[in-house]
């Protein structure tokens, strides 16, 4: 049985320097640290604390296979942030650059939510619970809103 603890993802960007003022300032993050590489300054590794989740990125590195979602045509993936205040938040993000690519609406399964793009070609999910639905409850919604 493998002894995994945790996930964190690991993110990258064209543009470290430029993605962590952003995520400091859009999402609050807090960086950690950093390291930076001594050939070129690019960042070559950061840790930034959202709420209780660290997520670590770095710049492109193309020889490596490290390319960011404007090289590679966009990404598969979306980050889930929970948040206590989503129409503030994504008020928030997009004052400071995020496009929104949904705005917050409330959900069947008891979320109201929004999904942005942050400058950096990275989607982020901002979520807020307004009502504890079970999982049952949940699949009977869904079903009765696409008449399954």
């Amino acid at each position: 049985m493998p002894s995994i603890t945790a996930v964190i993802p690991y993110i990258v960007v064209k543009d470290a320097d430029a993605a962590i003022a952003f995520y400091k300032v859009a999402f609050g993050a807090k960086e950690l640290f950093r390291m930076t590489d001594p050939q070129d300054g690019r960042v070559g590794h950061a840790e930034l604390k959202f709420g209780e989740s660290v997520v670590m990125l770095a710049d492109e590195y193309p020889d490596f296979g490290a390319v960011g979602p404007d090289t590679i045509g966009g990404t598969p993936v979306t980050f889930h942030l929970v948040t206590g205040a989503v129409d503030a938040d994504v008020a928030h993000a997009a004052e400071h650059g995020a496009t929104v690519l949904r705005g917050p609406a409330n959900q069947s399964f008891g979320e109201r939510n929004a999904l942005l793009l942050d400058p950096f070609g990275h989607r982020w999910m901002l979520g807020q619970t307004m009502e504890v639905v079970s999982p049952e409850d949940m699949q009977r919604r869904w079903n009765d809103e696409t008449g399954a």
